[in-house]
Formats: C-alpha cells, structure tokens, sequence
C-alpha cells in the first residue's frame, strides 16, 4: 500500500495502462563510485547503492533514476536527451556555471556550454563524466512543469516539427 503522501490521483484516460505515478528513469555509468562523487557533491543529488551494478538517484521527490554502472559500455547521448535541475534564481544558474568551469577536471565535466535564454527559460548544458547531459535552469515564473500542463498544448499533433530550429542538433558530444 503506497504511502498518502505518495499517491495523486490521475486523471482517467482511456489508457491500456493505468499507472499511479511516473516513477524512475535509468542512464548509465563508467564508475558507480566517481559518478556518485560528482552527483552528490556537485549536483546535490541524493543516491543509495541498492545493487552491485546500480544505484538510485533522486532529489527531494517520489521519483529517482537508476544510475547502472556498464563500464566501457557506456552509451553517450544528445544534448536533447539531458535531465534538467531547477534553481530558484538566475545568480544561481551563473553561479553553478562557474563552479562547473571551475571544477571541471574535479568531477570529469567533459563540456560546460555558456549560460543562455532559451524556450522560456535561463539555463546551461553540461556533459558529465558519463557522457549525459544536465541542464542548470531557471524559470522565471517558478515552477515551469506545473505552466506546461496548466497551458495544455500549444500546438496540434499534425504541426510538423521545426528540427531546423533546434540549436541543441548542432551540439556534438565528446564521444563523437
């Protein structure tokens, strides 16, 4: 039985499945321990090793991300496939950008892109040791998940995409 704190109730959809919650993600790793290090200290992230090749990340919230260490293996992603941690204000993303310029070779940061306004919000990439990709941002009217849903969709489903517009394609990583 979930927890009351736990559990929202979802809007009914005529869905096959019908889940309670969204509740983890994976990415994978070279070294549990150093990705860990950088996590924790840089990121501020919370982790626990609940298995010999994995470990839970999470931040404040019923969701986490299983970090699975796979050694050599490691798949680099796009920029486009990044996960983004919020701050409460435009000095902070400035300020964590230059502790990522800072301590770039302290963690194994590969890339730290310059700060930037883009689709609405105040932010910056950086390409961790392992090859993914965080975004640092801030949103100007708090909490930009809740405008997302709040607004609803913007555009129909038969609108082409605009791939030309996706400065984040021209982005290489450091595997490539």
């Amino acid at each position: 039985m979930l927890p009351e704190n736990c559990r929202v109730d979802p809007p009914t959809h005529p869905s096959v499945v019908k889940p309670f919650c969204l509740g983890h993600g994976t990415l994978e790793c070279f070294s549990l321990k150093a990705s860990r290090r950088f996590y924790e200290e840089f990121l501020g992230l919370e982790c626990v090793r609940h298995g010999k090749p994995a470990m839970a990340v999470r931040l404040a919230q019923r969701f986490h991300v299983i970090c699975v260490e796979v050694g050599d293996q490691v798949h680099p992603t796009n920029l486009l496939n990044h996960w983004g941690l919020d701050v409460e204000t435009r000095e902070e993303v400035d300020q964590a950008h230059a502790a990522a310029v800072r301590d770039k070779d302290k963690y194994g940061i590969r890339q730290v892109l310059p700060p930037q306004e883009m689709h609405g919000v105040y932010s910056f990439y950086l390409e961790d040791l392992d090859h993914n990709w965080w975004e640092i941002q801030w949103y100007e009217n708090g909490f930009q998940h809740d405008d997302l849903f709040d607004y609803g969709d913007r555009f129909s489903m038969d609108d082409a995409a605009d791939i030309g517009s996706l400065e984040e394609l021209k982005v290489k990583g450091s595997a490539s």
